[in-house]
């Protein structure tokens, strides 16, 4: 058998195993609310950016423009990242940092009543720090606050997700 047809088949006997499984890629939770209104953060903020990205991905859900036209509105209450510095050398030089990004929000329909309490979700990472490597550490800080508001955007839609229908 030639290499490259060994290759094909070993692919397609790899596709039938996972499929024989159950495997699948994550998809985003199905919604029963299908417009939801974001009140109450920043403009630029990256954490409403990626819930409004998730959102979007979620099958048959719209973001609402205006809070009459939802059908669920997720409050801001506080939208936070910060960089704490967690260690120091012996010379007070920086040696590590934890960053954290926090939200509060509660959820509610256009009438008023709350569905989900005010409720704090807070993810954190610690990260070594080096002044000599400081435009690095920089750009690596600024990629685990990504992946930490895509995890609390993700647990936001998980919320959503269990509430169910009006």
């Amino acid at each position: 058998m030639q290499p490259s047809r060994r290759r094909l088949l070993g692919a397609a006997a790899l596709a039938a195993m996972l499929a024989g499984c159950g495997f699948q890629l994550r998809r985003p939770p199905e919604l029963a609310w299908k417009r939801v209104f974001l009140s109450g953060f920043a403009e630029d903020s990256t954490l409403a950016d990626e819930l409004r990205r998730q959102l979007r991905a979620s099958p048959g859900v719209t973001v609402a423009e205006t809070p009459a036209e939802a059908d669920l509105i997720v409050e801001s209450l506080q939208d936070a990242s910060e960089q704490v510095v967690a260690a120091t050398t012996a010379n007070s030089q920086i040696s590590e940092m934890t960053l954290r990004a926090r939200l509060r929000f509660r959820v509610r329909t256009p009438a008023g009543r709350d569905l989900i309490a005010p409720t704090e979700l807070v993810q954190s990472r610690d990260m070594s720090y080096s002044e000599s490597s400081a435009l690095a550490k920089q750009h690596e800080a600024a990629l685990l606050f990504r992946s930490m508001h895509a995890d609390l955007a993700m647990q936001v839609l998980r919320r959503l997700a269990a509430l169910g229908p009006a």
